[in-house]
């Protein structure tokens, strides 16, 4: 590949992107150290205009998981072990292009991931996510982990039943039902890197899009990397303002059942059922 096209994949827009995520997500402090994953489902017709793709396979690595599904698909991903505070100098050590072989069961490096890094170790619990995630939505594209301080803080504190938790969340900001009213969904603590993490965030992301890992972070599905980044902060924003709230004494009103019905309908979004009591 010519030295022009090998620093041209610098102005690709998925990779301005992969660079501003990281880059907001550490600033707010979700990701620090290595902490956090991003994973990018992208079209051949977006990658072609960069990279040679039938001659810039760098190095094949093997998955312990099947991903025939994704076989041929293509996703930027961050490295294992790599610290997002790095990323912006640094996207060729910290970031990757990978395609996913034929067989289903390794990925071929196509760009970045230099001196030896690999796809993050989450990488199974991205793929299993984003294979379920299309199932329910054609148009989706990104997973995002990441470590949402006062979300985390919640999982401490608040009651784990995915009803209570996602009413709770619902009350703290007006427009957090409006943007996932499919609320979110909560799994027990599992050690993370494992597919048992992932089946377990692959079934509730059949239905939620946002998906509570106890006392570790939060996983988050969408269509862009915008909508997938909002997501997370509106969750975020809404879980620190029940911090504030207990900060303070606990609630004294809220907003009642009828009126996040009412906003729900005004919007035209569908509330998860079994949540508002009508």
């Amino acid at each position: 590949m010519s030295m022009t096209l090998r620093n041209l994949i610098y102005t690709a827009p998925f990779l301005q992107e992969m660079i501003e995520a990281t880059a907001n997500l550490y600033r707010l402090g979700w990701d620090e150290r290595n902490g956090g994953n991003i994973s990018y489902l992208l079209n051949e017709y977006e990658v072609l205009p960069y990279m040679d793709v039938d001659k810039v396979i760098r190095r094949t690595v093997p998955m312990n998981f099947d991903a025939s599904e994704l076989a041929g698909r293509y996703f930027a991903v961050t490295g294992s072990g790599k610290y997002f505070k790095n990323v912006k100098e640094d996207p060729a050590s910290n970031l990757g292009v990978i395609r996913i072989a034929a067989d289903g069961k390794s990925y071929e490096i196509l760009w970045g991931l230099e001196d030896g890094g690999v796809a993050t170790s989450e990488l199974p619990t991205h793929l299993m996510n984003h294979m379920k995630r299309l199932a329910a939505d054609k148009n989706h594209r990104v997973i995002m982990h990441c470590h949402a301080t006062n979300l985390i803080a919640m999982t401490f504190t608040h009651s784990l039943k995915e009803e209570d938790f996602t009413k709770t969340l619902w009350e703290m900001c007006t427009e957090c039902i409006v943007v996932f009213p499919d609320g979110v969904g909560v799994i027990p603590w599992i050690i993370p890197g494992t597919n048992e993490i992932g089946e377990a965030t692959a079934e509730k992301m059949e239905n939620v899009r946002l998906v509570v890992w106890p006392h570790h972070g939060i996983f988050g599905a969408g269509a862009t990397m915008d909508e997938t980044f909002g997501l997370i902060e509106t969750a975020e924003k809404a879980a620190q303002v029940y911090t504030i709230v207990c900060a303070q004494g606990g609630k004294k009103q809220t907003i009642t059942d009828q009126q996040l019905q009412d906003l729900a309908d005004a919007f035209k979004v569908v509330p998860r059922p079994g949540i508002l009591n009508l």
